[in-house]
């Protein structure tokens, strides 16, 4: 599930020529930017006394995300690299002896699945490929664009139980015992590899995956905070609102990416395993919390249920969340509106 999100990064607020001239450390901003990860633009900002030193950085997080994002691939295959399209080619087959990394994200996966109700499912790549497929046909041939066959729907629905997912801690090895069961973990990969990424990185980067916006500590040494801007969903150049951000994540999952037109109806791509369909609830659910994986999780969680439910799972979790309705009416916990700029 998911999802291109539209959390934008406002770089250059509350820096000048004069506030980096008074740093002792003369230290300037650099920005760099990647094309090659998880089908989105990555972008690294971070203060450094030379642009070598900053690009060496930026590499190295660079490096970590690249690993992280030919393991969670279900598309593609690598030389030497068993990810997780080896692993749904193998479902029902084998298991699969893989890297400690996806181990560790399908148990993380598990645990989400488990506390969203089955809502944030790893395991719903069979239905979520449906609609992958109409996707893109609709957006290469919008003339001819149409949704998924409703009995294609409801029969890959019966193969989407992560109970099919065995994971083997001793073994480092997954099986999907259920032929017919395909992992998609869009819904948690991208913020999962940022977070990961994020803390064996440099204190002081602000790391933004396709909007997966992580701080991994204030921008200067004197502990001004990230701004960090959330886009409206109707578009243009506005953002709802910007925020505060020292350290942390915050992820956006949108009804207004990945969407295509069927007989003048938008579709978007956060589909709810109870209908199939794309969920009504929200615009949009922005998650601020520490960590990155658990942010992405919830922000996919939250736009699937009512709010009421949501709220319950920040609780839990210690988050902190704005949604925005149909109508464009915004609802936030009070944690979030404490770190509201403008």
């Amino acid at each position: 599930m998911k999802r291109c999100i539209c959390v934008i990064v406002l770089v250059s607020l509350l820096l000048s020529g004069c506030t980096v001239a008074q740093l002792p450390s003369e230290k300037k901003q650099y920005t760099a930017t990647f094309l090659t990860l998880f089908d989105t633009v990555t972008t690294i900002v971070g203060r450094a006394e030379s642009e070598a030193e900053f690009q060496s950085k930026a590499q190295a997080v660079h490096d970590s995300l690249l690993n992280y994002h030919q393991l969670f691939d279900i598309y593609h295959d690598y030389d030497g690299l068993k990810n997780l399209k080896t692993v749904n080619d193998q479902a029902g087959i084998a298991p699969v002896t893989v890297d400690s990394a996806i181990i560790e994200l399908l148990l993380d996966c598990r645990k989400y699945y488990e506390a969203t109700g089955g809502k944030v499912n790893a395991a719903m790549g069979s239905v979520l490929q449906l609609w992958h497929e109409a996707r893109n046909d609709g957006i290469n041939d919008p003339a001819n664009a149409s949704l998924p066959e409703q009995d294609s729907l409801e029969s890959a629905s019966a193969h989407t139980s992560f109970d099919s997912i065995v994971i083997d801690e001793t073994a480092s090895t997954v099986y999907i015992s259920d032929p017919q069961t395909r992992l998609d973990v869009g819904a948690i990969a991208k913020g999962w590899s940022v977070q990961k990424a994020a803390e064996t990185a440099p204190k002081g980067l602000l790391i933004s995956v396709g909007g997966n916006v992580c701080a991994t500590g204030p921008k200067d040494d004197n502990g001004t905070a990230w701004v960090v801007g959330i886009q409206d969903p109707d578009g243009g150049n506005d953002y709802l609102h910007t925020i505060y951000v020292t350290e942390g994540s915050v992820v956006t999952s949108g009804d207004y990416q990945r969407v295509y037109m069927v007989d003048g109806k938008p579709y978007h791509h956060i589909i709810d395993p109870d209908t199939l369909y794309p969920s009504p609830y929200w615009r949009s659910v922005t998650i601020v919390c520490a960590d990155s994986g658990l942010a992405d999780a919830l922000s996919t969680g939250l736009f699937l249920m009512p709010r009421a439910e949501g709220q319950t799972l920040l609780e839990k979790y210690d988050a902190e969340a704005m949604w925005v309705d149909a109508e464009g009416k915004i609802f936030y916990t009070p944690g979030f509106e404490a770190l509201i700029r403008t």
